[in-house]
């Protein structure tokens, strides 16, 4: 990705920034400085304790220099020879004369940027999604789409093409939330955005839960009968697979990327014998025809959906919250972690919504030497799975025995990450 790298230094610090390139934002080029305050008293000493410090004082200097340039070009260009030589002042920045003589040990370097995000667009995000932009997996159609703007009503929904897209747009800053699915009531769990929530520094913010109502869509005209393939995302194959039986389709059953994307590559190919599992907002954007409506095994299909952000909320507890974690035990431990794990929480009677195991990347395998029957020596070496365990539990991390909880759950784990503690999604379906 092309991007210009801009390093600044304060005090004993580097922080280094990357910057899209003009190619990849809407954003038109200007010219900027960069700052190099190694050289200059004007920062001596001084170090940005986090990001939004950092960013807070370049807003400052980019601002007071800016200022202080249009001043610059309303005064006077001639003066007389003999004038004094204070009327001809260079730029001042932080209230420092930056003239030839005050500006031997301030280095500013002229650089080609990008136009820099405004102060609003690092501020913390409007309330009830107001102009947010939210990424989500499809295209316009998806399931996904809809739980974005049920999440975020008014937003500009970002489609993804993979979920690990829509995690590197919040990174990126190309999307101020992400809204992706993590279970469904047929399928089960969508295992690969919980290993992507392990690989990304991203928080939970959020919980939306979306009715799932599946239509079986052709191209105006295509009767069923005329059918030899049915395409969809696996999830939705899945949760359909005994209705597809039971109206008499002996058809083939291809996966595909999303629900819409299958409905828009039947409309792009013009395919007669080939229909679409989607929701009906996919047909009338695409124009397909209904088939079939609500084809779902279970009409009661519901899809839990989080939302993501760069920067965890703060937790409350005056209304319901959930809080997410994921933990791996320490080697001694074991998969015997996980009763602990319950029992820190039951004695302090915290609910827990979900457990979820996966396979640990980094060390998949846990050996352990094990005695023989008789118990005289060693029998042979054992191979055990080591999981990561994600678990959901009812408590917001405001409340103290969710603090104790989880101070009583680290004495046994080698790792311990809070996914983010957030509102439960309480309303009506």
């Amino acid at each position: 990705m092309a991007a210009v790298l801009a390093t600044a230094t304060t005090g004993h610090k580097s922080i280094r920034m990357t910057v899209p390139s003009a190619k990849q934002t809407r954003w038109s080029p200007i010219r900027r400085c960069v700052y190099r305050p190694e050289a200059s008293p004007l920062f001596h000493g001084a170090v940005a304790s986090n990001r939004a410090d950092w960013q807070s004082a370049c807003a400052i200097l980019s601002s007071k220099a800016a200022i202080v340039s249009w001043r610059h070009r309303q005064r006077p260009q001639h003066h007389d020879a003999g004038g004094d030589a204070g009327d001809h002042l260079g730029p001042v920045v932080n209230d420092h004369d930056s003239s030839s003589a005050a500006t031997a040990g301030l280095d500013l370097v002229p650089v080609q940027l990008p136009q820099p995000l405004t102060v609003a667009d690092l501020s913390p995000a409007p309330k009830h999604g107001f102009q947010l932009r939210v990424a989500y997996q499809g295209v316009p159609g998806a399931y996904s789409e809809a739980a974005a703007t049920k999440a975020y009503p008014n937003c500009e929904p970002i489609p993804c093409d993979q979920f690990e897209v829509a995690f590197q747009a919040v990174e990126f800053w190309v999307a101020d939330r992400a809204v992706l699915p993590v279970e469904n009531s047929l399928g089960g769990s969508i295992h690969r955005n919980y290993d992507l929530l392990l690989r990304h520094r991203v928080h939970i913010v959020g919980e939306v839960q979306l009715p799932v109502h599946l239509c079986l869509l052709a191209l105006p005209g295509v009767r069923k009968e005329e059918l030899t393939r049915v395409i969809s995302h696996p999830q939705a194959l899945s949760q359909c697979e005994h209705t597809l039986t039971a109206l008499g389709l002996n058809v083939a059953r291809d996966a595909f990327d999303d629900t819409a994307g299958a409905a828009e590559y039947v409309v792009a190919n013009g395919l007669q014998d080939t229909a679409a599992i989607a929701s009906a907002r996919a047909a009338e954007l695409y124009g397909l025809e209904v088939l079939a409506d609500g084809i779902q095994d279970d009409q009661g299909n519901m899809t839990r959906f989080v939302m993501l952000a760069r920067e965890p909320i703060v937790p409350r507890a005056d209304r319901p919250f959930k809080t997410s974690i994921v933990f791996v035990a320490r080697h001694r431990e074991g998969t015997s972690v996980l009763s602990k794990v319950l029992l820190a929480f039951a004695i302090r009677d915290i609910g827990l919504t979900k457990i979820e195991s996966r396979p640990h990347r980094q060390r998949p395998i846990r050996k352990e030497d094990e005695a023989g029957s008789s118990g005289g020596g060693v029998a042979g070496t054992a191979k055990h799975f080591e999981y990561a365990f994600y678990v959901d539990f009812q408590a917001s991390l405001a409340e103290p025995r969710a603090q104790n909880a989880l101070a009583e759950v680290q004495e046994f784990t080698s790792f311990l990450r809070v996914l983010g503690s957030y509102p439960m999604d309480m309303t009506p379906i």
